[in-house]
């Protein structure tokens, strides 16, 4: 595909546009700050089907605005359609991206919260403006881990500050990312979209075949156990989700006052 398109896939909150072999998929949601509901979920899912099946896409990029990637799920929205099933659309993207068989890449300006950081675990190569904050605060809020997080973490970080990471739930910067090897580059975030979509450019110049087998390679090996861990987790985290902690947190949260988690 060589014309540019620019189309919404089922939501105005997540963009699509492809040019020149890029697939890229935009977080458009700035005034609620990128969280992200169901619809968005299954408008990430439905654009990374379509760029895996579609022989002119050779590169997805994930990215959102220059002071915020994602605050992760809208809470909201959240209570009010909780994933139920492990087809709930945050579970088909989930899915979708970990075995996504072509080249992906994040550029993350701003705050990314929860999924917002995950999900670049399961990125080929992240850039970061130096404004990135990354959390995964789901034990703030009664929860366990997601996206196969709690192995993958573990094996990025060391143990230790995986532990840090996942049980404080404390925000770290783009300079720690880029230490322990999230993040591949950290540059002024008004120039984070340009460097990532550079580096896209580059590898749809290259052959597909190799691109695919290169990844295959490097990740076949764990791909079964990435699937399976998301799977636990995804059984955990919707038990937790009715459980008495997570209530107390996202009542607090809605209330905007401090959880009290001496009873649960």
């Amino acid at each position: 595909m060589t014309e540019a398109t620019s189309t919404s896939v089922a939501t105005q909150d997540i963009l699509v546009h492809t040019e020149a072999g890029v697939a890229t998929i935009t977080f458009n949601r700035v005034d609620k700050k990128n969280s992200i509901t169901r619809d968005m979920y299954a408008a990430m899912a439905d654009a990374l089907a379509a760029a895996k099946d579609d022989a002119a896409v050779r590169v997805v990029v994930f990215q959102g605005d220059v002071a915020i990637f994602s605050a992760g799920n809208d809470i909201g929205d959240f209570l009010q359609q909780p994933p139920a099933t492990q087809d709930s659309p945050v579970f088909r993207f989930l899915r979708g991206i970990a075995a996504f068989p072509k080249p992906v890449i994040a550029s993350v300006c701003g705050p990314a919260v929860g999924i917002g950081t995950t999900m670049l675990f399961h990125c080929d190569l992240v850039y970061a403006g130096d404004n990135a904050a990354f959390s995964m605060p789901f034990v703030n809020l009664g929860l366990c881990p997601e996206a196969a997080s709690s192995l993958l973490v573990p094996q990025m970080m060391g143990y230790h500050r995986a532990a840090e990471a996942l049980l404080l739930g404390e925000p770290f910067m783009a300079e720690a990312a880029l230490e322990v090897g999230l993040v591949n580059r950290v540059v002024p975030p008004t120039e984070c979209n340009g460097v990532a979509q550079a580096q896209a450019r580059k590898l749809a110049a290259k052959p597909l075949s190799s691109l695919i087998e290169t990844k295959r390679l490097m990740k076949g090996g764990q791909q079964a156990k990435v699937m399976e861990v998301m799977a636990e987790e995804g059984e955990s985290f919707g038990r937790m989700l009715r459980e008495p902690a997570a209530r107390e947190a996202f009542s607090a949260f809605m209330e905007k006052r401090k959880p009290d988690f001496s009873k649960s």
